[in-house]
């Protein structure tokens, strides 16, 4: 490291305590043992938990840090019973070929790309051990001829994701493909568990349960909160288990070391709105070419910014540099894997798309550009180094504007409390529901009644009714009643002789398997050159900006758009720079709620000064924050022209400008909870006095401006932020028609009232969009009680404003203490959200010329109230 790099401030995870009984132990485990012994490995008592509780016949959940060997404590329990059956077969004189045959353990995974990896891991005892088993991935890359002998016979180890699980679960013969199963080992689980893909998961663990009632479950997570609820989600509920479930996290101290780049010229951060190119020098400063690095982004643009910005600053590092996100071809993506763990590549810039999983033994350092947003995604990426049991974990934060530096702080002082974010599966999602219908239709078919009791067995459908069971079988027998008239919504049927559901239509059961699962893609198309090769997926909405002859950066290479043909945009390689990148929609990752409270517990310490809040030990208090000592500029002149909120109090600040009369609210809860609070406010004040408001939202707080004189003060306090009726002005004051429009595309497509995919074909998101609207709409006139239309308002709900969190947030408001200041001009925390709401009216240029504008003047002027005169912001 050289020595004029920038000041690097450090801290550590304090480790977690184990918690679990030891069961009795098993036969098979000596073995395991032994060959832990030849690998120079001494198991964790943890490891050693698991393996004896399996053996017991005990199901799980196992919490321990990244790379502290997690997968081999959920598979050494699976492979000595695998031992144990295998010397019990040999010793019954049956042939080698005949023994063990079956799928015994089945290992799911939420991305493919790691199977590969796991593979390998489980395959590494086998082979030392010389036993007779196969270990096979079988996903969507899997090629035609292993999926065809995997048809006839699955491997004994089978490695997936729930997509490929759920195709499985299609075939007519698929109880007897799975009725020798032991063990399900759920990879990620965190990651999982609060998508629909968890849930989708849940329905098909039922039916495995179902299927091989001795089969046990074991969940993996590294980041997790709410661990009984996570346990309880992947083993089901209590009417399908025989003991509650085994919660193992390990003594293991495995510490996160956070450094934060700190600029050598405070001045070089932005107060908000920037990328975070502007921190590249003092980035270049201490990243060492011969150190294997991550450098980590939140979106996919930021991702392709920072590559070319790095590349264009070290033209030697060309060679050994790379970029990877989930819109990057799928071979591109893999070769950057390979180079990485061969050595080949030593800086990767890269967003959540590596994140999980991918086994980086030789990355040592990992570096998060901006704020991770989150506690639990901070201590995930930095699990990426050092990547092995007991190896510290190093993580690098490079803010890129002053604000964040306090978001560090709180990360920081989070993770050393131990704080981190939980994950909550969804709530019986109707759509999967009917999805997983057709599929044990086609999988053998299903009794009614049995059926529901098997769902009612996955924990997100614990309380799902008889009414709304019956309505989603009737969703897909005949449409629900409205779409009866239509052969392709009838999808399963009642067969008169055995009295269970099938699906009699060849057709339909083949569209089915082509669009089973629940990711909905985004609106893209594939991006091409114009010789054919493809270079991965780019959303229709940006293409269709582009003239024939523009240029734009993707996948770190300029390109020139040539046309776009067939859902195809054809570009050829071009030669300079570009001032276009891509921008993908749904990429702003909201600050979590526990980044949230620790943000507010931060700055009340400093509000408070340099003693340390109360329940606080004084090591822990601002002075001891370098992120915050650098942050003093910011918060001196927040302090100044404001005041700096404290956590018991809500800071409201209040400004007169020619544009009108704005209402600067602080409530720390992030982009979401906020673009809700702040139109349940204008809805609310509207009531009271009618007039036009503009609202503008981020992460720190929320503006209503209004063109009328508005006494704010007076309509604060008169029950405003009152959690009561909620859910009706939620509705209320957001175009909920609209957004639950655009919801129910995804709905419609995973409820399969809507394909994207067809044999030899594919349609366009547009196309999709238009299918689905049309749904609503026919739904709306004739159906308007539909259940998937009430399903598709809650996830507005939910996905765009977080109602939970946002009741949550009205609740405290409410009881907390009103911090009313009135400014003579925007302060440091109100300034930003004047740029959310006007940067798009005004150019980049003009833009930062008056964000520089009123830097100067914030820092120049001593009292705020020596100029006593109305602040005008120029548009012009």
């Amino acid at each position: 490291m050289s020595t004029d790099a920038p000041n690097l401030t450090t801290t550590r995870r304090r480790p977690v305590r184990a918690e679990a009984a030891a069961p009795a132990p098993a036969p098979g485990v000596e073995s395991v043992r032994t060959w832990f012994a030849t690998r120079g490995w001494a198991p964790f008592p943890f490891q050693e938990q698991a393996w004896e509780a399996y053996a017991a016949g005990r199901s799980g959940l196992i919490n321990v840090p990244t790379g502290a060997g997690k997968t081999y404590a959920a598979y050494g329990g699976p492979l000595a019973e695998l031992m144990d059956e295998l010397a019990g077969a040999a010793s019954s004189g049956f042939p080698a070929a005949q023994r063990c045959r079956g799928l015994r353990l089945l290992y799911l995974t939420p991305l493919r790309a790691v199977a590969r990896d796991i593979e390998a891991a489980l395959k590494l005892p086998i082979q030392d051990l010389g036993l007779k088993l196969r270990v096979e991935c079988r996903t969507g890359d899997t090629s035609t001829s292993l999926r065809a002998r995997q048809r006839k016979e699955l491997p004994q180890v089978l490695i997936t994701t729930p997509e490929s699980l759920s195709l499985l679960l299609t075939y007519p013969d698929s109880a007897d493909l799975f009725r020798p199963l032991r063990c399900v080992i759920l990879d990620e689980w965190h990651e999982l568990m609060s998508s629909k893909r968890g849930t989708q998961t849940e329905l098909a663990m039922a039916r495995l349960r179902r299927l091989a009632p001795a089969a046990r479950t074991w969940a993996l997570s590294a980041t997790l909160a709410n661990l009984e609820e996570a346990a309880s989600a992947a083993v089901g509920t209590t009417d399908c288990v025989a003991s509650p479930a085994v919660l193992l996290r390990a003594t293991i101290d495995r510490p996160i070391t956070i450094q934060t780049v700190i600029p050598e010229n405070r001045g070089t951060l932005p107060w908000a709105g920037h990328l975070g190119v502007r921190m590249l020098d003092d980035l270049l400063r201490v990243l060492d070419i011969d150190r294997s690095t991550l450098v980590f982004t939140n979106t996919r643009s930021q991702a392709e910014i920072w590559y070319q910005a790095i590349r264009w600053k070290r033209p030697e590092w060309r060679d050994l540099m790379a970029l990877h996100h989930g819109s990057i071809e799928r071979a591109e993506r893999e070769r950057v894997e390979r180079s990485v763990k061969a050595g080949d590549i030593r800086l990767v810039v890269c967003t959540s798309s590596l994140d999980l999983g991918v086994d980086f033994a030789p990355v040592e350092r990992v570096v998060q550009i901006g704020s991770p947003k989150g506690v639990a995604r901070l201590m995930q990426r930095a699990g990426r180094s050092g990547h092995r049991p007991g190896a510290p974990a190093h993580i690098l934060c490079v803010p890129t504007h002053a604000m964040e530096l306090v978001e560090v702080a709180a990360v920081r002082r989070a993770i050393e409390e131990g704080v981190i974010e939980g994950r909550r599966p969804f709530s019986k999602p109707l759509d999967v529901l009917a999805q997983h219908m057709v599929t044990c239709a086609l999988g053998g078919g299903f009794d009614e009644d049995d059926l529901f009791s098997e769902v009612r067995t996955a924990w997100s459908y614990r309380d799902l009714t008889r009414e709304e069971f019956s309505w989603a079988l009737a969703l897909v027998r005949d449409g629900g009643g409205t779409l009866r008239c239509y052969p392709e919504f009838n999808k399963v049927a009642r067969d008169p002789v055995s009295g269970r559901y099938t699906v009699p239509s060849p057709r339909n059961a083949q569209l089915h398997r082509l669009n089973l699962g629940t990711i909905t893609g985004d609106m893209t198309v594939a991006l091409k050159y114009t010789s054919g090769r493809r270079i991965g997926n780019i959303e229709e909405y940006f293409i269709a900006t582009l003239h024939p002859g523009e240029r734009f950066f993707f996948a770190g290479k300029t390109l020139e758009f040539v046309r776009l043909a067939d859902l195809e945009a054809f570009v050829r390689p071009a030669r300079g720079r570009s001032t276009y990148t891509p921008r993908w929609s749904g990429t702003k990752l909201p600050i979590s709620e526990s980044l949230s409270e620790e943000m507010r517990r931060v700055l009340d310490s400093e509000s408070r000064g340099a003693g340390a809040p109360p329940g606080r030990s004084r090591d822990r208090c601002p002075t001891s924050q370098p992120e915050l000592a650098a942050a003093q500029p910011l918060l001196t002149i927040q302090r100044r022209l404001s005041r700096i909120p404290r956590a018991d109090e809500v800071l409201v600040e209040l400004l007169e400008t020619r544009e009108g009369h704005h209402c600067f609210l602080f409530p720390f809860e992030g982009r979401l909870v906020h673009g809700g609070l702040a139109a349940l406010m204008a809805l609310r004040i509207s009531r009271l006095h009618k007039s036009t408001y503009t609202i503008s939202v981020n992460d720190y707080g929320l503006e209503v401006l209004s063109a009328e004189p508005l006494d704010f003060e007076s309509v604060l306090t008169t029950g405003l932020f009152s959690p009561d009726c909620l859910a009706r002005d939620a509705v209320e004051s957001i175009n909920i028609s609209a957004l639950a429009r655009k919801q129910f595309r995804e709905i419609a497509r995973v409820a399969g009232l809507v394909f994207q995919t067809y044999p030899g074909a594919r349609k366009s998101g547009r196309q999709v969009q238009a299918s689905s609207s049309l749904l609503f709409d026919v739904f709306s006139e004739f159906d308007p009680q539909n259940l998937l239309l009430e399903q598709a308002r809650r996830e507005v709900l939910e996905r765009h404003f977080e109602q939970s969190r946002l009741g949550r947030t009205l609740a405290r408001l409410r009881d907390a203490k009103l911090a009313l200041v009135r400014t003579e001009r925007p302060t440091p925390l109100a300034f930003p959200l004047m740029i959310e709401r006007l940067g798009s009216e005004l150019s980049s240029q003009s833009l930062l010329e008056r964000i520089q504008r009123m830097r100067t003047e914030w820092e120049s002027t001593d009292e705020p109230r020596a100029r006593r005169k109305r602040w005008s912001w120029n548009r012009a």
